[in-house]
């Protein structure tokens, strides 16, 4: 399943894409409202930046999305440029989600420098999305019960 909802991220058009971001990252408990981390997303364009998000429901503390549809591998550049853009806004925190994957040079890149940044690849996206139930749908659930005995102990 995850693998089809990687090519269903990558055919969908850029807005899709950005939505679905937006989708998962409220329904992980970031930017407070879908309106509110709608209206964030896609408004910042300052190279490098695609938009930021609350990082909790009161925006204590922002942070900073740069979400790629990318068929090629992420590169440390592109790392590079998003961490710049980061140290512009005086940023301390970002979240790289892509389609695709990252290189081992991007990889380390984002482990060494001073700006925290969660790096997102195509096979967490599409996890995080089934936990988060973005995208799927559920078909059954089965609940099974037994005696608490523990309950019935205590006085």
């Amino acid at each position: 399943m995850e693998l089809e909802i990687i090519e269903q991220a990558k055919a969908a058009t850029p807005a899709f894409f950005e939505r679905l971001v937006i989708d998962l990252l409220v329904s992980m408990g970031y930017g407070g409202s879908r309106e509110d981390a709608g209206r964030a997303i896609g408004k910042s364009g300052d190279g490098g930046i695609d938009g930021m998000i609350k990082e909790d429901k009161l925006g204590l503390d922002v942070i900073y999305v740069q979400a790629k549809k990318w068929e090629g591998t992420v590169g440390r550049p592109e790392i590079q440029k998003f961490a710049g853009a980061l140290q512009g806004q005086r940023a301390s925190k970002g979240v790289f989600i892509t389609t695709s994957s990252y290189t081992r040079e991007a990889i380390e890149y984002a482990g060494i420098i001073n700006s925290k940044i969660i790096l997102i690849d195509g096979q967490q996206l599409a996890a995080l999305m089934v936990d988060h139930n973005v995208g799927v749908s559920t078909v059954g659930m089965y609940e099974l019960k037994k005696l608490d005995t523990d309950y019935f102990e205590g006085e």
